[in-house]
């Protein structure tokens, strides 16, 4: 299926998985051409995902070309359950979606796109959740001819693109102090970090998600971290996306071994700190893993490529420490006359579930306000939000 526009750039429909595999150059390109991608919207991150969570015949891939360029593309798929939509890949464990558009053509590849997506939305309503400020999404939205819905979603925390002692200056006086005297411990200590090059990639990264699954062992952890589908997407992703420097892994040794590992995603304008594995040695010799894992996320934020430093979804108290800004995504969701009944139902339940969760979180406070005077136990800074839950 394809759709002429006034600018000759045309809307394919992609619905194979191979054809959608076989992309990774020109989408690799397109990628990097969108100032607002994040690295949910890379091709290595998004094929994975597919491949791990994927269902075959759901695949609804909207792609635009100049010729023999990719423009253009939003990465779909159809779902059937609650309702019936077209979602973006990437599911629950992706911080943010969005759809690409080539920077140097941007108007041209928003109308065709803009095209594609309407002929789409007469099937299903078209459901984006967990859109950053910024994303293209909002550019379509915008411009769409039919019924239209924007809700809030979940809120990210986010730190300016500092070195670490800039941000120590962010904090009060005593609290610096004691940050300053935490990272001298752990010269003290002997810690050692390292980027991991492209050839011990996944070695590197089955280290790290042993270490996530031995830190969290016998607490509340996030049950899809431990899964098969998650491991193999992880560690199929990862190799190409650091190879990009759409991705990198940090190890922090002692005494020659690994005790820590960190993964943090990159793109032009963020840096997203998604998960780590650390070693419960560490937490029992008072080492502060949340301020050592900053520290190595900071090196990441300046220099050439000016980041910002997303501590991902999640409004954690820990996260509070460093003072950070909070971004809120927002949901958009498109459709046609059709189709709109299915959108309305969509909004309604989402509002729904989220009055729900809010009595649910006044409840929790009282309760805790009662136990405690409203006091809380300080912790380790347990680790970041990323892919939808506590990593």
């Amino acid at each position: 299926m394809s759709t002429a526009t006034e600018t000759d750039l045309r809307a394919e429909l992609c619905v194979d998985e191979s054809e959608f595999e076989a992309l990774a150059e020109p989408w690799g390109r397109l990628h990097r051409a969108c100032p607002a991608a994040t690295p949910f919207q890379s091709h290595a991150w998004l094929s994975s995902w597919w491949r791990s969570y994927g269902r075959t015949g759901r695949l609804r891939v909207v792609l635009v070309r100049d010729g023999d360029r990719l423009v253009a593309a939003a990465p779909l798929m159809r779902v059937s359950r609650p309702l019936p939509a077209l979602k973006p890949l990437g599911g629950a464990i992706s911080d943010f979606t969005d759809v690409l558009l080539d920077g140097g053509c941007r108007e041209a590849g928003l109308e065709a796109l803009l095209g594609g997506l309407y002929a789409l939305a007469g099937t299903a309503p078209i459901d984006f959740g967990e859109v950053r400020p910024g994303a293209c999404v909002e550019s379509l939205y915008a411009r769409w001819p039919g019924p239209r819905r924007t809700l809030a979603d979940s809120e990210c925390l986010e730190l300016p693109a500092l070195p670490m002692e800039e941000l120590l200056k962010r904090l009060p006086t005593p609290r610096a102090q004691r940050t300053r005297a935490k990272m001298r411990k752990l010269s003290a200590m002997g810690v050692e970090s390292r980027v991991v090059p492209v050839e011990e990639v996944e070695s590197s990264v089955r280290t790290l998600l042993r270490l996530h699954q031995l830190q969290w062992q016998g607490r509340k952890v996030t049950t899809e971290h431990l899964q098969p589908r998650f491991h193999e997407h992880l560690l199929r992703s990862m190799r190409p996306m650091v190879a990009a420097g759409e991705a990198v892994v940090t190890e922090f040794r002692l005494d020659g071994e690994v005790m820590a590992a960190d993964l943090t995603l990159l793109s032009g304008t963020l840096a997203g700190g998604y998960l780590y594995g650390a070693h419960p040695q560490l937490r029992e010799r008072k080492v502060d893993v949340a301020t050592m894992l900053l520290d190595a996320c900071t090196r990441h934020t300046g220099g050439e490529h000016r980041r910002a430093l997303s501590l991902l979804r999640g409004n954690e108290p820990y996260k509070h420490h460093w003072r950070p800004e909070p971004v809120a995504n927002r949901r958009f969701l498109l459709a046609r006359r059709r189709t709109a009944p299915l959108a309305c139902a969509a909004a309604w339940g989402a509002e729904g579930r989220r009055w729900a969760k809010e009595r649910l979180r006044e409840r929790d406070e009282r309760r805790a306000a009662g136990r405690d005077g409203g006091r809380a136990k300080d912790g380790e800074g347990g680790g970041r939000r990323g892919g939808g839950a506590s990593s």
